[in-house]
C-alpha cells in the first residue's frame, strides 16, 4: 500500500478494533483540529474568562445591567475557564464543547433579548467550531462513559 491509503489498526482499551488514517491529509486534519481547541481555548480562559474573575470594569458594567452582579459573572467566568480547560483534555473535550456552546447560546439569548442584539453573532459564530470539535471528538464520549462506569 501507498503512504496515502495505508492505515494502522489498534486495539482500543475496551478491546474494540479501531482504525486510524495515517495519510497525511488525515495527520493535518487532527493537528488543525487541536490547534482549533488550543485557539478556543485561550480565547475561553484569557479573553472571556479571565476578565470576569478579576473583576474588569466591563464585565462589571455588563452584569450589573443585567442585574446578575458579581455572582453571575463569577459563574459564567469559572464556566468558561473550566470548559477552556476541559476543551485541552482528550476524555472531556467533546463534552467541554458542548457545554461552551450551550454557554454560548445562552448568551446569545441575553444579548439578544437584554442588549437589543449588539454584538449578538459573536456567541453564533462561536458555535461553528465548538459544534465541529464536539463532532470531531465526539468518540471521546464512549471514553469517558467508560471511565465513569469503571469507578462507579
Amino acid at each position: 500500500m501507498s503512504e496515502t491509503t495505508a492505515s494502522i489498526t489498534a486495539s482500543a482499551p475496551s478491546g474494540t478494533v479501531i482504525a486510524e488514517s495515517a495519510t497525511p491529509r488525515g495527520r493535518r486534519a487532527r493537528i488543525a483540529l487541536r490547534g482549533l481547541q488550543i485557539l478556543l481555548a485561550l480565547f475561553y480562559a484569557v479573553a472571556s474568562g479571565l476578565p470576569k474573575l478579576i473583576a474588569h470594569p466591563s464585565a462589571v458594567e455588563g452584569f450589573e445591567e443585567l442585574g446578575w452582579g458579581s455572582t453571575g459573572m463569577y459563574i459564567i467566568g469559572a464556566l468558561e475557564l473550566a470548559g477552556a480547560v476541559a476543551l485541552l483534555i482528550p476524555v472531556l473535550q467533546s463534552v467541554a464543547a458542548m457545554a461552551l456552546s450551550a454557554l454560548m447560546v445562552g448568551a446569545f439569548v441575553v444579548t439578544i433579548t437584554a442588549f437589543e442584539g449588539e454584538n449578538a453573532a459573536t456567541p453564533l459564530i462561536l458555535i461553528v467550531p465548538l459544534a465541529l470539535i464536539a463532532w470531531a471528538r465526539r468518540s471521546s464520549n464512549a471514553d469517558l462513559l467508560r471511565l465513569l462506569r469503571r469507578r462507579g
